[in-house]
């Protein structure tokens, strides 16, 4: 275990229950033994939303960065390594910088109750205010309102991604109340750009704005983007721009990009349209929709058949993912294997039921870890009662060479990030 793994693990018994406990208490206390670095910190995007913040975030790094503009990211989950979850100027925190902000914050707080994010998101900040950089694109862990990032009281902008249904036991049990949490992050003064919505996320989060005096930029009534072509079109009031596509594969990429591309020319951001179409070319986003080409467990997949990994964990994910592939061309068909593993809090079922007509078989397996996750044989039973073609495998590499029995297939591995960094860790092809 490195000294890193052995800090996180002292941190996590900080909080003996183990349940995400949405608070703002624990956090302001100890950024306040801090010396408050939130107020410390370059111009900052935060970002919320259940789907895409992280694509939109890696997006907006690349618009920028080609800018030439040094910026912190803080992104979670992590897929291998904590660290990244931070990047520091433009590079992912090292091991001796991480473990001292970590270290510092555990002997500050002492063994005070706080959560394994809280403490992480105090050293993040702290990171961020002591190493120079002109923007920090910050994203959300879990809603807005009471989340741990949710401390920064004059970003530059704010962004929501999509809400869809997704910890409901958390954030509520409709859409329009889980948008309304979303929302949370919205801050007077600060312009807001707004992606894709549903009737109710859409009403709920303008209605949260109005009564801060904010007039959000909505998707689809102040800009939009589409493919056409294979471009990349960008179109609002003032104008449209002819784009390369985003190097992100997934229809789903051309609205993340879109956002981020809002958010560049309402945020006022200094990024030319030569600087966002370089961005396009280059972004990076590790774990979404991802075609894996080498590694320890690419060896297992025989010529003919191709591999990919995806992170997208609910419902909306599974609709995404299945959606990209059955928009291929006729020309690219291939059968389609999914190596499916999730978590008991997920609804597997219809994460699964996105792929009817689009996949033949599903191959579960399980996901490493103190979480409860669905057990291989459940997800195959399940999977059979969906109408698929099921069997249930005890390791990632078993499931591959299972899923290789299929001629010419297109093997999937999704259904959660946790399993995406098992993957990458089995494969020995970590993130950079």
């Amino acid at each position: 275990m490195s000294e890193t793994d052995k800090i996180l693990q002292r941190l996590l018994r900080l909080h003996p229950n183990k349940l995400i406990d949405l608070k703002l208490d624990r956090i302001e206390r100890l950024l306040e033994a801090l010396g408050r670095p939130q107020e410390r910190l370059p111009l900052t995007l935060h970002v919320a939303g259940t789907n895409g913040k992280g694509s939109t975030i890696a997006h907006l790094r690349a618009f920028l960065e080609a800018a030439g503009k040094k910026v912190h990211v803080y992104t979670s989950p992590h897929l291998v390594r904590f660290n990244e979850r931070i990047r520091l100027a433009g590079k992912l925190v090292s091991d001796k910088d991480l473990n001292e902000a970590l270290t510092h914050c555990e002997n500050l707080n002492g063994a005070r109750p706080i959560t394994y994010f809280e403490i992480t998101t105090a050293a993040a900040f702290h990171l961020f205010a002591k190493t120079p950089a002109d923007y920090l694109l910050l994203e959300v862990g879990l809603g807005g309102r009471f989340d741990a990032t949710n401390v920064v009281d004059r970003p530059l902008g704010t962004i929501i991604a999509p809400v869809s249904m997704d910890h409901m036991e958390f954030l509520g049990r409709d859409l329009q109340t889980i948008a309304a949490e979303k929302a949370g992050i919205l801050k007077t003064g600060a312009p807001a750009v707004i992606g894709r919505q549903g009737d109710e996320a859409r009403d709920a989060i303008e209605d949260a704005a109005a009564k801060l005096g904010i007039r959000p930029r909505l998707w689809g009534q102040d800009f939009e983007a589409f493919e056409q072509h294979a471009k990349l079109i960008y179109q609002d009031e003032t104008g449209l721009l002819d784009l390369p596509p985003s190097a992100l594969a997934g229809f789903f990429q051309t609205e993340n990009a879109g956002l981020a591309i809002a958010a560049v020319r309402y945020f006022n951001l200094p990024v030319s349209d030569a600087q966002i179409a370089d961005g396009l070319k280059n972004v990076n986003w590790p774990g979404r929709l991802m075609k894996i080409t080498e590694g320890v467990l690419h060896q297992l997949v025989p010529a003919g058949c191709e591999l990919w990994l995806d992170g997208g964990h609910n419902v909306a994910g599974g609709k995404a993912l299945a959606g990209a592939f059955k928009s291929l061309p006729k020309a690219d068909k291939r059968p389609l294997v999914l190596v499916f593993g999730t978590y008991s809090n997920k609804d597997a079922s219809g994460f699964l039921s996105a792929f009817k007509g689009v996949a033949t078989r599903v191959i579960s397996v399980p996901i490493e870890g103190e979480r409860s996750a669905w057990k291989p044989a459940e997800l195959a039973q399940l999977a059979q009662e969906l109408g698929f073609r099921s069997e249930a495998e005890t390791s990632l590499g078993a499931a591959l060479k299972q899923a290789a029995t299929t001629n010419n297939a297109r093997i999937v591995i999704c259904g959660s990030l946790h399993l995406a960094g098992q993957f990458l860790a089995q494969n020995k092809t970590p993130p950079s």
